[in-house]
C-alpha cells in the first residue's frame, strides 16, 4: 500500500513537473511570436522614415514644376505630415497606404512635366522612392505573416489562455487602401 501511494505521489509530482514545463514554454513561444510581430513592425517602419525623409526632398523638386498640380501635393503633404508621428494603429497603416497609393498617382501626374522628368534629382528621388516602395511592400509581407501568426496563436486554445499573459493581443495588418484597389483609369490620372 506504501509503494502505491509512493508512486501515486510521484506520478502526481511528475504531472505537475510537465504541466507547469509546459505552461513555460508556452508562454516563451508566445513571448517569441510577440517579439517578432513587434520586429516585424520596427523593419516597416525604418523604411517608411526613409521615405518619409525621402519624400519631402522630393515634393520640394515637384513644386518648382508643377504648379497646377496643388490639390495632389497637398494631399501627398497632409498624408506626410499624418504618417511622420509615427505609431503602429490602424489609422497609421491607412495613412501609410493611402501614402503609398497618392506617390504612385505623384509619379504618373510626371509624366505630363518632360522638364520636371528630365531633372536629375528628380530622377534620382524617383529612383530611391521606388526602391523604398518596393523594400516596403516586402517588408509589409512579412509583417503580415507575423501578424497572422500573432493573430492564430491569441486565438487558439490553450495559447489563448496564455497569450494576455505574455503581452499579445491582435494586430491589424497591412492592408491596400480602397484607392489602391481601385482599377486605374490611365486618361483619367495624366489628366489630372
Amino acid at each position: 500500500m506504501i509503494i502505491v501511494d509512493t508512486l501515486f505521489f510521484v506520478f502526481l509530482f511528475l504531472l505537475l513537473i510537465a504541466g507547469g514545463a509546459y505552461v513555460i514554454s508556452l508562454y516563451n513561444s508566445l513571448v517569441q511570436v510577440r517579439v517578432d510581430v513587434d520586429t516585424a513592425w520596427s523593419n516597416v517602419d525604418v523604411l517608411l522614415k526613409q521615405r518619409h525623409d525621402e519624400l519631402g526632398k522630393l515634393l520640394d523638386a515637384v513644386k518648382n514644376y508643377m504648379g497646377y498640380e496643388r490639390d495632389l501635393l497637398a494631399k501627398i503633404t497632409m498624408l506626410r505630415s499624418q504618417t511622420g508621428s509615427g505609431g503602429q494603429g490602424a489609422q497609421r497603416l491607412e495613412a501609410e497606404s493611402a501614402l503609398s497609393a497618392g506617390i504612385g498617382r505623384l509619379f504618373a501626374v510626371a509624366e505630363n512635366y518632360p522638364n520636371l522628368r528630365a531633372s536629375e534629382e528628380f530622377g534620382r528621388l524617383e529612383g530611391a522612392i521606388t526602391d523604398l516602395e518596393q523594400q516596403i511592400a516586402r517588408r509589409r509581407e512579412f509583417y503580415n505573416a507575423e501578424v497572422n501568426i500573432n493573430n492564430t496563436r491569441c486565438a487558439q486554445v490553450p495559447d489563448s489562455f496564455v497569450a494576455p499573459m505574455a503581452g499579445l493581443h491582435p494586430h491589424d495588418l497591412f492592408q491596400a487602401s480602397s484607392e489602391e484597389r481601385a482599377d486605374v483609369n490611365v486618361d483619367t490620372v495624366l489628366k489630372s
